[in-house]
């Protein structure tokens, strides 16, 4: 297997410290707000990951941290006029019924940062005790950058070339304006917490190397998280992890790419700004996972109109090629083709290649399909084989019908009122009014409502317009 792995810039070959295991550590959401398209990528791109290397056999432990508590969370917490607990908990809570919609399992473990600020003290303190970081006179607590030799090696960047740019706020008591803050000084009215410093609350960056090392060790297998937090959050991660351990801290680092909404970056000031839940709300849950998934992780994705309409039509020839073929008492595919599942681990040994594993389903697809007409028999057989290796994408996991139906929320008609149709127009067939029979058929087809005939009756899929 080989990934990708940002801190050599190239793919590598997976090797688990601990044959078998897997250690995987992701950043997670800063809980103010609900999450939003940028979270759902790398929720999907770390799910697929996860869900991928059991497949492979191994035991992984997937841990994704939530930030509870952070200078945003304060500011909204009292623009709310809420306690930062219930802000937060309500937030956490809407986050997870997003990812269950979306199909992402819950990771093994989600350590909060307020849960763990005794750990991070102590690492803050080994850090001061190892010369890597100082208290200023005001309470705060800095990491010394130039003391760090390595610093940079992740984004490739030269402290150097870093400090021009840098900049210290008034309130500030840096050493180095490259240093950046370990423990913030509570103001009054803050929340805090107890430390030798006085009180206060944690940096972000330490937040994470805390409680990865608490969850996994002093050296694990993978880091993942967005593209925007190779750098600080990542860089100073390494700076803190390793200096405080002095061992290495990650041995592979992946970063999921961007999304871009009509080709523009995702801002609230572009008015291209969706959480999650403001695009389920008109998109089944499952087309939406299926563009996150359709492209290569590393890869940029564009939100659009047409994106989401070809993610649908997509969904559908697998769905129709599925429906109808009965599949119970069907454990194992013992006479598919083995190419189909030797092609999709190639896919996705190289780097987690979903375009290139999703090429495959198509493929079995057409052989589905053409099972139904020629060889029956093979048919069941080969749609357990379809739904087996989708599923290790978190796909195809609905009855067909229903997903060809429009899943909840899209329909532009009720069940009701669409069986009333058509039982209109079998009327009208009936009394010889084709004419009429025909003008049923073409405005349900305008709707998206496509409906087939055949001798047990008329059922109907629905398909978007524009799909």
């Amino acid at each position: 297997m080989q990934i990708y792995n940002t801190l050599t810039r190239r793919k590598e070959t997976f090797t688990p410290i601990d044959p078998g295991r897997v250690r995987m550590y992701v950043c997670g959401m800063t809980v103010y707000d609900y999450c939003h398209l940028g979270h759902a990528r790398v929720m999907v791109a770390f799910d697929v990951i996860t869900r991928y290397l059991r497949a492979r056999g191994y035991d992984v432990t997937y841990v994704r941290n939530i930030t509870d508590i952070d200078d945003k969370i304060l500011k909204r917490a009292e623009e709310n006029g809420e306690t930062i607990a219930s802000l937060t908990d309500r937030m956490i809570d809407a986050m997870h019924e997003d990812e269950g919609r979306l199909g992402v399992l819950r990771p093994d473990a989600e350590p909060r940062a307020t849960q763990h600020v005794d750990e991070i003290v102590t690492m803050i303190q080994t850090l001061i005790d190892k010369g890597y970081a100082y208290a200023a006179s005001n309470g705060d607590v800095y990491y010394r950058v130039r003391k760090f030799a390595d610093y940079g090696k992740l984004n490739n960047r030269d402290p150097d070339d870093m400090r021009a740019g840098a900049r210290v706020d008034v309130e500030e008591l840096k050493e180095d304006p490259l240093d950046f803050v370990l423990w913030k000084a509570a103001k009054p009215g803050e929340a805090d917490w107890l430390s030798p410093w006085g009180p206060g609350r944690p940096g972000w960056h330490i937040e994470c190397s805390a409680m990865s090392t608490c969850c996994l060790g002093e050296t694990f297998d993978i880091h993942g998280g967005g593209p925007d937090l190779t750098f600080p959050h990542h860089e100073n991660e390494i700076a803190q992890s390793e200096a405080a351990t002095g061992k290495q801290y990650v041995n592979t680092w992946m970063h999921a790419g961007a999304v871009r909404v009509q080709h523009e970056k995702m801002s609230k000031s572009l008015g291209n700004f969706f959480t999650i839940r403001e695009v389920l709300e008109h998109h089944d849950p499952e087309v939406v996972r299926y563009l996150l998934v359709a492209s290569h992780y590393r890869s940029p994705i564009n939100y659009a109109p047409d994106s989401l309409a070809d993610a649908r039509k997509s969904l559908e020839r697998f769905y129709n090629a599925l429906d109808g073929v009965a599949l119970e008492g069907v454990e194992t595919p013992g006479e598919v083709d083995p190419s189909f599942d030797r092609r999709f681990i190639e896919a996705m040994d190289d780097d987690f290649n979903t375009a290139g594993a999703i090429s495959v389903l198509f493929d079995l697809a057409r052989e589905l399909n053409r099972a139904r007409k020629e060889a029956p028999e093979q048919a069941p057989a080969l749609a357990a084989e379809l739904k087996r290796l989708g599923g290790v994408l978190g796909l195809l996991q609905q009855e067909p019908a229903v997903f060809l139906k429009g899943g909840a929320g899209e329909l532009p008609l009720s069940e009701a009122e669409i069986e009333a149709r058509i039982s209109e127009r079998a009327e009208a067939k009936q009394a010889r009014d084709f004419a009429r029979a025909d003008a049923i058929r073409d405005e349900l087809a305008a709707l998206g409502i496509v409906l087939k005939d055949s001798r047990e009756g008329t059922s109907w899929v629905f398909e978007a317009p524009g799909d």
